[in-house]
């Protein structure tokens, strides 16, 4: 399970990284054609949040930050799904730095998670090697 962890954060890391250089490039009016690549990439981000929650779970750190990382992820998607239609003009910047605030919080819940996994997890990988 520690293997499956951290390879799902290294996958949050990387998409992490792609959504922002896309994100830069749609916010200066260039690579517009990439927009499906940004929107499906945060999807499969936010897919990778939620797996990282379960396994949380599943690995006894309580139920509270999994539980947000799942409501969080769906205002992840939801805000990306319809922040095209939020302040439209001259104050759309504003839904922009909404949206990165947001999809970073995620990767930060995704990075709690994570830490927090390996953890709980490191205790139980050392008594069963005794």
């Amino acid at each position: 399970m520690k293997a499956f962890v951290i390879a799902t954060r290294w996958l949050i890391r990387v998409l992490a990284v792609v959504q922002v250089v896309l994100g830069v490039l749609f916010w200066t009016n260039n690579a517009l054609t990439l927009i499906s690549l940004h929107m499906t990439s945060g999807i499969v981000l936010v897919v990778a949040l939620w797996i990282q929650a379960i396994i949380a779970a599943r690995a006894g750190i309580g139920y509270t930050i999994p539980v947000l990382a799942f409501v969080w992820g769906g205002v992840v998607i939801a805000l990306g799904m319809r922040q095209d239609s939020l302040l439209v003009g001259d104050l759309h910047w504003l839904i922009q730095v909404l949206h990165l605030i947001v999809g970073l919080t995620a990767v930060a819940q995704a990075e709690a998670l994570a830490g927090r996994t390996l953890r709980r997890l490191r205790p139980v990988a050392a008594a069963a090697a005794y």
